[in-house]
C-alpha cells in the first residue's frame, strides 16, 4: 500500500480512534495482506479485522468470529502458517498529540536495544527519541498508523507516564497515536492509561521468522 492508497485497515483504526466502531455483530471482515510479510488480527467489541494473504475462503473455513475467535491460537497459528511468527496478543491504545515545542530529543545510542530493532523489522520510517528517562519509538506501523513504543532505563515512580506524556508533544496536536501493550505488563498498561491513552481492543501481529 502507498501513502495514496493506504491500507484498508488504516480507515477502521482511525475510525476507531474517534469512537466510531466497527458493528458488534459477531462477524469478521477479511482484508489484504499488510505487505513485507506480515498480516495481523485485530479484535474489537464484537467484531474482527484480519488482514492476510491467505485466501478468503480458506480463512472462513476455520469459522473465526467477532467474540474472541479471531484471537485463539490455533487460529493465529493457521494465519501464520509455516516461516512466520505469531506475536504477542496486545492491547491496542490510542491518544492525540499534544503538538507545541517536542521535549524529546533524538538518540541514536540505542539503536542495538530489541526494542528498537524490533521497531525496525517490523514498521518504517522509525525514529527515536528519550533523555535520562529512557527512550520512545516513533514509527509507522501496523497498516501505516502512527505509532509509539516505550522503554524506562532506570526505575522510578511516574516515570513512564512523564516519558508518555512528553512523548505525545513529538506528535502534531489533534493527531491520532497508537501503542500495543501485552496485558500482562501491568506498570507499562498503566502509565499508558495514566497519560491519557484509551484502550481500543485487542491484536496480534504476525510476522516472517528471522534468520537468526
Amino acid at each position: 500500500m502507498t501513502p495514496n492508497h493506504p491500507h484498508p485497515l488504516l480507515r477502521i483504526l482511525l475510525d476507531a480512534a474517534d469512537g466510531r466502531f466497527p458493528p458488534a455483530d459477531g462477524e469478521v471482515t477479511v482484508l489484504p495482506g499488510l505487505g513485507r510479510g506480515l498480516s495481523c488480527s485485530v479484535a474489537f467489541t464484537g467484531h474482527a479485522v484480519v488482514a492476510t494473504d491467505l485466501p478468503e475462503a480458506e480463512v472462513r473455513a476455520h469459522r473465526p468470529n467477532g467474540f474472541g475467535g479471531s484471537m485463539t491460537p490455533g487460529f493465529l497459528l493457521l494465519l501464520a502458517g509455516p516461516g512466520h511468527v505469531v506475536g504477542d496478543i496486545d492491547v491496542m491504545l490510542a491518544a492525540r498529540g499534544t503538538g507545541g515545542s517536542p521535549k524529546l530529543t533524538e538518540r541514536q545510542d540505542v539503536e542495538q536495544t530489541h526494542r528498537v530493532r524490533y521497531a525496525r523489522e517490523v514498521r518504517t520510517q522509525v525514529r527515536v527519541f528519550g533523555d535520562e528517562r529512557g527512550f520512545v519509538t516513533v514509527a509507522e506501523g501496523l497498516a501505516g498508523r502512527r505509532e509509539l513504543s516505550i522503554e524506562l532505563e532506570r526505575p522510578g515512580a511516574g516515570l513512564g507516564r512523564s516519558l508518555l506524556l512528553d512523548a505525545l508533544t513529538l506528535v502534531p496536536e489533534g493527531e491520532p497515536l497508537f501503542a500495543a501493550v501485552s496485558p500482562g505488563n501491568a506498570r507499562s498498561l498503566r502509565s499508558f492509561l495514566a497519560a491519557g491513552f484509551v484502550p481500543l481492543g485487542g491484536e496480534s501481529l504476525i510476522r516472517p521468522a528471522r534468520d537468526d
